[in-house]
């Protein structure tokens, strides 16, 4: 009997942090556990403890010589040249004791996820530690060391070279580091829907980048404008998702659900509400369905609003990925007098935001028609590959 759906977690993916000050912090994983079960979503049987990724694993992806040197500043006998050389000589990518093996470990999380689904041990799989989409090759990058996502792909695409992959990033970050490690790569589609460069890390992500060599036309990148609200969001996710999946026909989705999109995100300019993160998982699950068998493995990512965002946005995407509508339930009471002690803001009532009483957005319509002529020109010369002939996998 297939398990339909797998929650890669312990504890022990929340040693990857970087020091207290630090916007990204992994009590959020601890949260959004926590509400899961509130809303008893989450099962023993579901859950699957991470294993570390090898370094054969990582090699996949990463270079042998940065695998040593992340070692290498994981512990105290590291010189100042040795973390330029790795990108952690930043202050948003610090090194930390044990790094490798907290990195390795959450890496190794996304690629069990990839194998359960596409063994069929299951149809769906979760790691939302994962989603350290920012990771280059031989670099660490905005707060990402080992690239989970890509080391996933990588691994499908040395186990099932038959399969097309189909990644997406929701992150209001731009996907680089996936995007790179797959640029000439035609088995390997990824869209990023993302706020403009212009004012945001990474500054990468225009709809120009299309991919190279064979794999031109692959990589789809859809840069929206800052305060772009819900509305706009929506109708770009259903201008953009469904006819890319329809035209690239693959048989294998990883998305990567980053939720600093969200208007109360300390560190980005986009003003959604909680309403996209519904609308998000439930189109990608009914394309996973619909094009790939439903072979679907999410991740986690950006988020920092660690209490009133990243806990409900997650939450919705697990009730997703179990086909448990969650409508308009109230959030626990017991969930937030648990952990309004610890609160700096009052937590959330419901799950959905009172967006009628938020003040609007200036400049609304400018955005929103600057986003359609920015779908317009992001699917521009997206290759039609022929249709397989699906059976039951």
């Amino acid at each position: 009997m297939i398990m339909s759906v797998r929650f890669v977690f312990s504890e022990h993916v929340t040693r990857y942090f970087f020091h207290e000050q630090h916007p990204f912090n992994p009590k959020r994983l601890l949260l959004t556990v926590d509400l899961m079960q509130a809303f008893h979503l989450l099962t023993e049987e579901q859950l699957l403890p991470p294993q570390p990724a090898s370094d054969d694993e990582l090699a996949l992806v990463h270079n042998r010589s940065y695998i040593d040197l992340i070692k290498k500043c994981s512990g105290n006998d590291y010189t100042p040249d040795d973390l330029a050389a790795c990108g952690l000589d930043t202050e948003d990518t610090p090194p930390f004791p044990h790094m490798h093996d907290a990195a390795a470990l959450i890496a190794g999380g996304t690629v069990q996820a990839v194998q359960h689904v596409a063994n069929r041990d299951c149809e769906h799989a979760a790691n939302l530690a994962g989603g350290l989409h920012h990771a280059l090759t031989g670099k660490a990058s905005g707060f990402c060391v080992y690239n989970d996502a890509s080391v996933g792909i990588a691994w499908l695409r040395k186990h099932f070279p038959d399969m097309r992959i189909l990644y997406i990033d929701t992150d209001a970050h731009h996907g680089d580091g996936v995007q790179w490690a797959f640029y000439d790569d035609p088995a390997v589609c990824t869209v990023s829907i993302h706020e403009t460069g212009r004012y945001l890390f990474p500054g990468t992500g225009d709809y120009s980048e299309r991919g190279d060599g064979q794999g031109y036309g692959f990589t789809i990148n859809v840069p929206l404008d800052a305060f772009t609200e819900d509305d706009s969001y929506i109708e770009t996710l259903e201008a953009v998702l469904p006819e890319v999946v329809d035209k690239v026909q693959p048989d294998f989705v990883i998305s990567q659900h980053g939720c600093d999109a969200h208007r109360f995100d300390p560190l980005t300019h986009l003003a959604t509400s909680m309403r996209i993160y519904r609308h998000i998982p439930r189109l990608i699950h009914r394309l996973a369905h619909t094009y790939c068998d439903g072979r679907w493995v999410a991740l986690g990512g950006g988020g920092y609003d660690i209490w009133r965002v990243v806990p409900r946005a997650w939450t919705l995407l697990w009730a997703e990925m179990n086909d448990h509508d969650l409508s308009c339930s109230p959030v626990p009471a017991a969930w937030r007098e648990k952990w309004q002690k610890e609160s700096p803001v009052p937590l959330p009532p419901t799950l959905y935001d009172p967006v009628d009483q938020w003040k609007p957005i200036p400049r609304r319509a400018e955005i929103t028609e600057k986003n359609r002529r920015t779908v317009e020109r992001a699917l521009i010369g997206v290759p039609k590959v022929a249709q397989k002939n699906r059976g039951k996998g």
